[in-house]
């Protein structure tokens, strides 16, 4: 993982860079290190430092951060990297000292106190809470089972090389200890795994019954100029992909309102289905060729060479490429 450090290096004390454990632990948050990997060397490319983090542009940020979801994730992380600038470029080396950052929560704070700083902080991810259910054999199920989990994983973390131990836990849940068909026969605690002595690892840790998530509707406005441009606006900061660029719409995320100009709407013949972590949605999907010079009262024309795809976020890129079919050919 390009934000490592190698046992070599480790040997010699070296410690990863602060900014690198930082980005890559926000950034992992809810999605996995396949996802994440490219993203990461994008973000280190163009923004070496955090101070050049802070420097940037909100829309770059969130252009780059486009296809990674959870949207507030990338808000909090141009605040925090905003916030120490103001404080000189430097990272507290204590969890108490991070957790006052803007976006740093007692899981990222640990994470980046043991692996970067080396301190004794008991660090706790959805695999780590895997592999505690499976060897302390924890029947309680999630989520009432978390408190249980830190206590058992903070009697384990140890004073030496705490950030070394830290990955190793949450790299054992990522790959041995894994959710279904655990590889117990290679896992180097499986003679000490109350769960694998019950036979019941697979069963753990145990999940209450999830409630079925609503699904809401909605529309969305896509407008191509004929010269190209396309109509999008900046989504309010608060809320539902906030402060990315996307397709005037309405009825789904308590934002929007009527057609963003006048124009002979008609349905692209699509709906595009989308999956938040709290409700399915279903959009329909409507599109007008518009003239030039032709008024806004909703965002902005965005002229053809400037407009990419990539840069919105994916529901809105998945209703383009939907309604793109249903567009006049431009020359």
């Amino acid at each position: 993982m390009p934000w490592r450090v190698g046992p070599a290096e480790r040997k010699s004390g070296a410690l990863p860079d602060t900014y690198h454990v930082w980005l890559s632990e926000v950034m992992l948050q809810q999605t996995t290190v396949a996802a994440v990997r490219d993203y990461f060397r994008r973000f280190i490319s163009r923004w070496p430092t955090v101070t050049d983090l802070a420097a940037a542009a909100d829309a770059d940020v969130m252009a780059e951060w486009a296809g990674l979801g959870y949207y507030a994730r990338a808000r909090n992380l141009l605040a925090c990297a905003r916030e120490l600038a103001r404080q000189g470029g430097r990272f507290p080396e204590t969890r108490e000292g991070l957790l006052a950052l803007p976006g740093i929560g007692p899981y990222t704070a640990a994470a980046i106190a043991a692996i970067a700083f080396d301190r004794a902080e008991t660090v706790v991810d959805g695999n780590v809470e895997r592999v505690m259910a499976r060897l302390f054999r924890v029947e309680t199920p999630m989520p009432a089972a978390k408190p249980d989990l830190v206590r058992l994983a903070a009697s384990l973390t140890p004073e030496a090389r705490p950030g070394d131990y830290a990955q190793a836990v949450m790299d054992l849940g990522a790959t041995i200890c894994t959710p279904r068909s655990p590889a117990c026969g290679i896992c180097p605690w499986m003679q000490h795994c109350d769960a694998r002595a019950a036979g019941v690892q697979a069963d753990l840790p145990r999940k209450a019954p999830k409630a079925a998530k609503p699904i809401r509707k909605g529309v969305v406005w896509i407008a191509r100029r004929i010269d190209g441009a396309m109509l999008l606006e900046t989504r309010p900061e608060r809320g539902l992909l906030g402060g990315m660029l996307g397709w005037p719409g309405n009825g789904w995320d308590g934002a929007g309102g009527d057609a963003p100009v006048q124009a002979e709407w008609r349905e692209a013949g699509a709906v595009v289905r989308h999956t938040f972590t709290h409700f399915h949605l279903e959009l329909d999907l409507m599109v007008a060729d518009v003239p030039l010079g032709q008024r806004t009262d909703r965002g902005a024309f965005i002229p053809r060479e400037q407009f990419r795809p990539a840069d919105l976020p994916t529901v809105m890129r998945k209703a383009y490429d939907a309604a793109s079919g249903a567009f006049d050919r431009v020359e």
